[in-house]
């Protein structure tokens, strides 16, 4: 069975190796993980408005990391040594005018020589968007956080949420890519999560094969970076070989569409960099494609404009053996 392996000099047949894994994953501390373009535009917003920010609102699919890069946030800024409150509105509608003034004012509260993060706003009832507004006009120096999975924009538009609750929260707006756009990074985060796990539970695995790195390439992720987390974590505790393989995919669900080419399943080079095997595969779809970008986007599962970014970048290597 033919299998890569990561190292600094690129590829090899051996197998993806944990060198290179990012420090985080060893000690089992949130990072935010991946090279590729989304990733960098996110960490260069996280520096510029890290240290001044008063009110952010990040936006994103289920799984995507909106805590993570609000804890990113947090730890960018002045109030860094400060705590970092989680409050999930959806249980506010749950509780009494009373209960539930009380702990947005205790959260609050706790908050203030840090940052307060309140998880899927869009699940809030209006009257409790109503006392959130108000607690967040009293305390004009509470460094606040909101998460959704929703568009606010269309939903205040359409009287579902509250117009002044949503521009107050939106003086920044972060989005937040699915893994779906960031293929150049599922290697990369798949080798984070299995140095995490193997370590955690003290387990040989060393390396995922090249048929199931196939597997997760190919995959849609619906859940996002948190699926692929939940595969890891699966594949690793049902692994007892050195090598991760597809057999230890079970908890992969769904059926992934298109196939790699052979020369990238099997590439001939002893040495191959990463960037190239992503590179050969966005070049072969989009000659099968008759060169149509809107389509190869799509069967690639990305963006227009992810995919001319990754053209951009495509190495001239990669792009001769293609002509």
């Amino acid at each position: 069975m033919t299998t890569f392996g990561l190292s600094p000099a690129g590829f090899s047949p051996a197998h993806f190796a944990v060198a290179g894994t990012p420090r985080d994953a060893v000690a089992d501390k949130p990072a935010l993980v991946g090279d590729g373009s989304a990733m960098q535009r996110l960490r260069l917003q996280i520096e510029r408005i890290g240290p001044h920010f008063r009110t952010v609102l990040i936006r994103g699919e289920i799984g995507t990391g909106k805590e993570l890069a609000g804890r990113a946030l947090h730890a960018r800024g002045d109030r860094a040594e400060g705590p970092f409150v989680v409050c999930h509105t959806a249980r506010l509608g749950e509780m009494n005018e009373g209960r539930e003034n009380d702990l947005i004012e205790s959260m609050a509260e706790a908050a203030q020589d840090g940052t307060l993060f309140l998880d899927g706003v869009e699940e809030m009832a209006p009257e409790a968007q109503r006392r959130l507004l108000r607690m967040l006009d009293q305390r004009t120096g509470l460094r606040t956080i909101a998460s959704t999975t929703q568009d606010l924009r269309v939903l205040a538009a359409a009287g579902i949420f509250r117009q002044d609750v949503y521009h107050r929260l939106a003086m920044i707006e972060i989005t937040l890519e699915p893994l779906r756009r960031r293929v150049e990074d599922i290697p990369t985060l798949a080798m984070h999560f299995l140095e995490r796990f193997r370590r955690r539970y003290e387990k040989p695995v060393a390396g995922i094969a090249q048929d199931a790195m196939e597997r997760l390439l190919l995959h849609q992720w619906p859940g996002n970076v948190r699926e692929l987390e939940n595969v890891l974590h699966n594949g690793v505790l049902q692994c007892e070989e050195a090598v991760l393989g597809t057999t230890d995919l079970s908890s992969l669900v769904g059926i992934s569409t298109g196939t790699l080419p052979a020369e990238v399943l099997r590439p001939s080079e002893p040495q191959m960099l990463l960037q190239d095997v992503i590179d050969r595969h966005v070049l072969r779809v989009l000659r099968e494609c008759s060169g149509n970008k809107m389509r190869a986007a799509e069967v690639l599962g990305i963006s227009r404009s992810t995919l001319y970014r990754m053209l951009d970048g495509c190495s001239a290597e990669a792009a001769g053996r293609q002509i």
